[in-house]
């Protein structure tokens, strides 16, 4: 990764995405913006549905057939990726920017040894087969693989999924990217191991001095590991800012019912788990106003109005006509 200068690795410019549907038009993004500044990890949350899988999507080039071409801008370390040919795009994935999938059972291929997978992520390198192997295990050993020298030779089935996904942290991580994007890493791993993937995660983040966009429904790993959260609802970021402003002081509705439903913040012993009433909004046929309007306690009649995103702050921006005002 060579030098970059101090500013933003990644910026998202009101970013809009449909796509065809044979029900009409799915407006899966609308105007979305955030930052993602250099060294720094920035969380994305939001329910399922919310537009965080087609976000990654564009970001990396790879939207669906049906996508319809990307409005606004997506520059990485200065440059629009929505105007790259697909040469270029593919000279930045792996190298530039990397990504760590979801489920780290099907991340890597079972049929190649794991030598054989970490040394086809070094093919743009001229180095000798001894020279990439010898790169793999320090790489491992970094993740925490014991005994890496003879994990070359295994397969992905003898591997524990909390290995696995070392495995795929190493490997995206190899070419020392400047933007790593995490898609649920931990999703799919038991709670121990989660905790330590995340603190692994952030030891080589610091090492490696690359910014991270991470993706995840889990309230907690966000608030151990990120510095600045966007909180996404049906395809809009409806407030961003620092994890401490957002988890100790949200000021969007959705945010505030979001945070009331991870069960880490219910003191008492209760049979019934809140929620948010109601369900996601149709993306073909949106809702006139705000789109959060059919769900919200705090709805008043300028909510049949569409709020703009108010900058709150310095680093605070909230899409909501109560923004400010005392829950």
């Amino acid at each position: 990764m060579s030098d970059l200068p101090d500013t933003n690795v990644l910026e998202v410019d009101n970013l809009s995405v449909s796509y065809s549907t044979e029900g009409g038009e799915l407006k899966a993004l609308r105007d979305v913006s955030l930052d993602v500044p250099r060294g720094d990890i920035v969380g994305i949350v939001g329910e399922s549905g919310c537009g965080k899988s087609t976000l990654i999507s564009a970001i990396i080039g790879l939207l669906a057939p049906n996508a319809r071409p990307a409005s606004g801008a997506i520059r990485f370390r200065g440059e629009d990726l929505l105007g790259v040919n697909d040469d270029k795009m593919r000279a930045l994935r792996g190298d530039e920017i990397a990504m760590v999938f979801q489920d780290p059972m099907t991340s890597l291929n079972p049929v190649l040894t794991i030598g054989r997978q970490m040394r086809d992520i070094q093919y743009r390198l001229p180095d000798s087969k001894a020279e990439k192997n010898a790169r793999s295990i320090r790489m491992l050993q970094r993740v925490g693989i014991p005994d890496p020298e003879s994990r070359l030779h295994d397969h992905p089935h003898q591997l524990s999924g909390g290995m696995k996904q070392r495995v795929a942290i190493a490997m995206a991580l190899m070419m020392k990217p400047a933007l790593l994007i995490a898609d649920e890493p931990t999703t799919a791993l038991d709670a121990t191991l989660e905790v330590q993937i995340i603190h692994q995660l952030k030891r080589l983040q610091e090492d490696i001095g690359c910014s991270i966009l991470f993706i995840s429904h889990h309230l907690g790993v966000i608030a151990e590991l990120c510095d600045r959260v966007a909180v996404m609802y049906a395809g809009e970021v409806v407030e961003s800012g620092t994890v401490r402003e957002i988890f100790h002081a949200p000021e969007h509705p959705y945010t505030r019912m979001l945070l009331a439903c991870d069960p880490g913040a219910i003191s008492e012993r209760t049979r019934v788990l809140p929620i948010i009433r109601g369900f996601l909004p149709d993306l073909v046929d949106l809702p006139r106003g705000c789109v959060f309007r059919d769900r919200c306690d705090s709805a008043i009649e300028a909510c049949s109005d569409k709020p703009p995103l108010q900058v709150r702050g310095a680093d605070r921006l909230v899409a909501c006509h109560r923004a400010g005002e005392t829950p």
